[in-house]
């Protein structure tokens, strides 16, 4: 499966466990990491637009971890959580991620962040998750909507900053 919004590309290779999602940004990786990795900036584009995040914990630091919330009309709809394996600013962030409601779903997740001149960055995730099975529950449950309209609230904050 493959989908492509204007900016954003999902790709789940059919015979991978895999989801991989590329999308460029105009600002730099500095700027673009510190969007990642900075609570008050995640909060502010991380999710659809319709279910703010609330972040319960972030330490955003190899060996850190995280949790935060969705909330949909002053209700918490979902929680995730996990933990940061590694941290290089502005090149790099390894993460665990998990859907509290789904706990056997754990995925390693590698986002880099590539310089590609002229102040814009690419970002690029690779999620790995243990089965075809959880990859496919994964994109049935809708973070493909989530992931595009994420990226262009993200769109919107770097430009404002």
């Amino acid at each position: 499966m493959t989908t492509t919004t204007p900016r954003t590309h999902l790709e789940a290779d059919p015979a991978l466990p895999t989801i991989r999602i590329v999308r460029d940004f105009d600002a730099p990786p500095e700027r673009v990491y510190r969007a990642y990795t900075d609570p008050t900036l995640v909060r502010q584009w991380l999710g659809p637009k319709d279910t703010p995040t609330h972040i319960e914990h972030w330490d955003a630091r190899t060996g850190g971890n995280y949790r935060y919330s969705s909330w949909r009309d002053g209700e918490k709809i979902a929680s995730f959580y996990g933990s940061f394996h590694e941290l290089r600013p502005d090149q790099r962030l390894v993460q665990t991620f998990t859907y509290e409601g789904a706990p056997d779903c754990v995925a390693l997740e590698t986002v880099t962040f590539d310089d590609l001149g002229d102040g814009r960055t690419r970002v690029t995730t690779l999620s790995v998750v243990e089965s075809l099975q959880i990859r496919d529950a994964i994109i049935a449950s809708g973070m493909e909507r989530g992931v595009v309209e994420g990226h262009e609230q993200l769109d919107a904050l770097l430009a404002a900053e």
